[in-house]
């Protein structure tokens, strides 16, 4: 083979393995991203407020005031949370100028509102549907305002039979409950919100390990994506691994006593509440201080403390201690695995 060949030959192998390794990258690449993806899947959310209407006309809000939705008579439009959970987004159309924020109020029932939390101000860059992120916590049964900062800021409003807004002439005061100045009717203000449902624990399986810990449990509830912590009691879950958002696998933890506890999980919508869907019960042997007893009673003993009897011995002691322990392994208070052997000494 000339020279020619022979250098086609050996630049056609380095093109084929060249080629080989960027299929490889590529699909180590396609893997990553998968898993990037799967990671970042966030739970599902609920929408509060309007549903948006893509004919509006930006409004002044005339004062520095707050903003909200009293009616909304479109389907499927949730005029207040249905659910215990988080903000994690907010959408505004229309507007212009601000900053805006963001603010939870909570209805009295008697036409008056309680302001219970608000988010940081925000600007928006055009009169499109705006979306930002947030963390403000929400309750079942209440609802959104937006609160503007100059007499000049804008906000999308829609010409709707059926809905309305109300207007506070000021910004209301954390904590302070006030009634609306204005009611406009037949009109609804482009505001909305997705809320993280709080999480909630319905079933642990199984539902008793070691206090040794290691056990995998399987934890099936609601609103389970995103958890950032598991725990056993106080006790952080020694690993856990989010599945979806009925399920999460974790591995109970060691825990100091014989008890039982609640499993939690938390995201950033809240911990989910304690039930009796959640306790897992620990199991374990407490050792049982022995010394003095008769044979008889110290197995008895044992087995009420989820112990075993270990190797028995009879050893020289005190004529009064005679048939009685005189020594024990492990000390009494340790906290041993479930069925932990106890050797015991007896006089004789």
């Amino acid at each position: 083979m000339s020279a020619t060949g022979r250098r086609d030959v050996v630049q056609g192998r380095g093109r084929r393995r060249r080629g080989a390794r960027i299929a490889i990258l590529a699909m180590a690449l396609a893997t990553a991203w998968a898993l990037v993806a799967a990671v970042s899947a966030g739970a599902t959310t609920v929408t509060v407020g309007s549903v948006m209407p893509p004919t509006f006309t930006s409004t002044p809000f005339e004062g520095v005031r707050t903003q909200f939705n009293t009616t909304l008579p479109e389907s499927g439009a949730n005029l207040t949370s249905p659910v215990n959970g988080a903000i994690v987004r907010w959408k505004v159309q229309g507007a212009k100028g601000g900053p805006f924020t963001l603010r939870v109020l909570h209805p009295n029932g008697v036409g008056a509102y309680t302001a219970t939390g608000s988010s940081q101000s925000v600007k928006p860059n055009g009169t499109g549907i705006e979306t930002f992120s947030t963390q403000l916590p929400i309750r079942s049964g209440d609802l959104i305002a937006v609160d503007s900062s100059n007499p000049t800021d804008e906000i999308g409003v829609a010409t709707v039979t059926g809905a309305s807004y109300g207007i506070f002439s000021s910004l209301p005061f954390e904590g302070a409950t006030n009634a609306p100045s204005q009611t406009k009717a037949g009109q609804e203000i482009e505001l909305s919100a997705e809320v993280q449902p709080a999480p909630a624990i319905t079933a642990v399986s199984p539902a008793e390990g070691s206090v040794l810990g290691g056990e995998k449990v399987t934890i099936t509830g609601t609103n389970l994506n995103g958890a950032g912590s598991v725990t056993f009691g106080e006790v952080p879950a020694a690993s856990f691994t989010v599945v979806n958002e009925e399920t999460i696998t974790a591995v109970a933890p060691a825990q100091a006593k014989v008890a039982s506890v609640d499993i939690t999980a938390s995201t950033l919508a809240g911990t989910s509440p304690t039930s009796g869907a959640d306790v897992y019960a620990y199991r374990g042997c407490t050792v049982p201080n022995l010394v003095g007893q008769k044979l008889g009673p110290a197995k008895a003993s044992l087995r009420r403390a989820g112990c075993t009897v270990g190797t028995v011995t009879k050893v020289k002691g005190p004529k009064k201690r005679r048939g009685k322990v005189i020594k024990q392994n492990p000390r009494a208070g340790r906290v041993l695995a479930p069925g932990a052997k106890v050797a015991i000494k007896l006089a004789k």
